[in-house]
């Protein structure tokens, strides 16, 4: 999953995958889900994103590591 947000024009994408959207389903005002020609979800774009939602929020991120492969000693 990626994450891109164009501050210029208050737009954010989530990508889902690494396939082409084909299609488009917009889910309400602003909100579309990018899809494959056999239905599957590959996007989501938010307009007026800043609007909906916290974009300090999203476009933050937490990176969970095993402590087991921390306390591993290296070969």
């Amino acid at each position: 999953m990626k994450v891109y947000y164009d501050k210029e024009v208050d737009a954010l994408y989530i990508r889902l995958g690494n396939k082409k959207p084909e299609g488009v389903i917009e889910i309400s005002e602003g909100v579309n889900i990018d899809t494959t020609s056999d239905d599957k979800i590959v996007g989501i774009e938010i307009l007026e994103a800043s609007t909906k939602l916290d974009i300090k929020t999203i476009m933050s991120y937490t990176l969970e590591l095993d402590k087991k492969l921390l306390s591993q000693k290296i070969a």
